[in-house]
């Protein structure tokens, strides 16, 4: 069940981006599992991935391709993770690349693999590679919707956003995707984003934006505390937009970073509203503290606790769970007597206990609401950071007590 917000924008076409679909059979016969992007020659490829120290062969392979060649391909999967697999594991991504390259003509070094699914089975090379004909065979830039849905996995809706914007005498289109319903933790999740501009970046620069944007949208998201093995987010330009190269003193960078950090979030947002299992979406916002790194850890023990989790998605406004987790985040010497925490715009504590002028009725009332925001105000600094989660529900415990039956 999502929370808010759903379906999947118009897409702007990406000039230098085509999309090619096919069905492997991966785990289930006849649905569209393999997702092949074919890149214009001269783009420009950046991303984060996982850091979870068993990442997947496709992430080794894919950091290991985008530091020896410029990406013409990104062949994505799902069904199979290809974690936990090994040196064979290894091999198989690179027979996926290789057998795409030889189709499309490039070398493997110019192949992105990316897979997400079920960790520790054998990747099912050979379904995949036959699958490849019909993926290259009808590639198209319209194929945006189809790609959202081939790259879902325990998602229950497709993810999408798109947006233009002016720079200078030219437009900007900006289209992205991504994947993720569980195992969502920041440091990247069980989340695959794939966003593309026809802008003309410059490429120290592209790296740049997309690490900046992806730690502020993809890395400020949890659902369950875990994080995988398999996860990256990659910004594609393909500078066929027609203007010039957009360095960091242009004066449209400004433009078109808050036009990239829309999807990003859009996106990211769409992950967590997805949560497996989610009735509420939730934001967590820390404000007034010494460091980022306090402000994170108050915000990830306050998203993080099952008590807290649990009791959002009962519509209970209990408050003492919230400024537990909050005490126990690790912060030194916080003052009790200075810190304010809000339900919504209705104070819940202030001078170290209960507000004097809460009600557990205009508690209840935001706690009935959909979308739910939780501020912290620790009153010791500068800093604000914000993190967005959801609640856990009985559905959370069921579909991964049955993922793999």
């Amino acid at each position: 069940m999502a929370v808010g917000p759903g379906g999947l924008p118009d897409f702007y076409p990406i000039a230098g981006v085509r999309i090619g679909i096919a069905s492997a059979g991966i785990k289930k016969p006849g649905r569209k599992d393999v997702v092949v992007f074919e890149l214009a020659p001269g783009s420009q490829v950046a991303g984060i991935f996982t850091r979870n120290q068993f990442c997947a062969a496709p992430v080794v392979l894919s950091r290991r391709h985008l530091a020896q060649a410029a990406p013409r391909y990104l062949l994505i999967n799902t069904g199979n993770a290809n974690a936990g697999t090994g040196e064979q594991g290894l091999r198989d991504a690179l027979a996926c690349c290789q057998a795409l390259a030889d189709k499309a003509g490039v070398t493997a070094e110019e192949v992105l693999p990316f897979s997400t699914g079920v960790i520790g089975e054998p990747l099912p090379v050979a379904k995949i590679v036959a699958a490849l004909d019909d993926a290259l065979a009808e590639v198209s830039e319209s194929r945006w919707p189809e790609a959202a849905e081939g790259i879902m996995t325990t998602d229950t809706r497709p993810k999408g956003a798109s947006r233009q914007v002016r720079l200078g005498e030219h437009t900007v289109s900006i289209s992205g995707i991504s994947k993720g319903a569980g195992m969502i933790r920041p440091n990247m999740a069980t989340m695959l984003g794939f966003i593309a501009t026809d802008a003309r970046i410059e490429p120290g620069l592209l790296q740049s934006l997309a690490s900046e944007l992806g730690e502020a949208s993809f890395n400020r998201i949890t659902v369950d505390g875990d994080t995988s093995t398999n996860d990256a987010c990659m910004l594609v330009a393909t500078g066929q937009y027609g203007g010039p190269e957009v360095a960091a003193d242009s004066p449209e960078l400004p433009v078109l970073r808050e036009a990239l950090k829309a999807v990003y979030l859009e996106l990211a947002h769409a992950i967590v509203r997805d949560g497996e299992g989610a009735t509420k979406f939730v934001t967590i916002d820390v404000r007034n503290a010494a460091s980022q790194a306090e402000a994170l850890d108050v915000a990830y023990a306050v998203a993080h606790s099952p008590l807290v989790k649990t009791a959002l998605f009962a519509s209970d406004p209990n408050w003492g769970r919230i400024l537990a987790a909050v005490g126990r985040a690790g912060v030194s010497d916080l003052d009790l007597q200075a810190l304010e925490i809000y339900l919504g715009d209705v104070c819940l504590v202030r001078n170290g206990g209960r507000a004097e002028d809460y009600s557990e009725a205009r508690g209840q009332a935001v706690m009935n609401q959909e979308e739910v925001t939780i501020t912290i105000d620790l009153r010791r600094g500068e800093v604000r950071e914000t993190v967005w989660t959801c609640d856990f529900s009985h559905d959370y415990v069921t579909i991964n007590a049955e993922y793999r039956t």
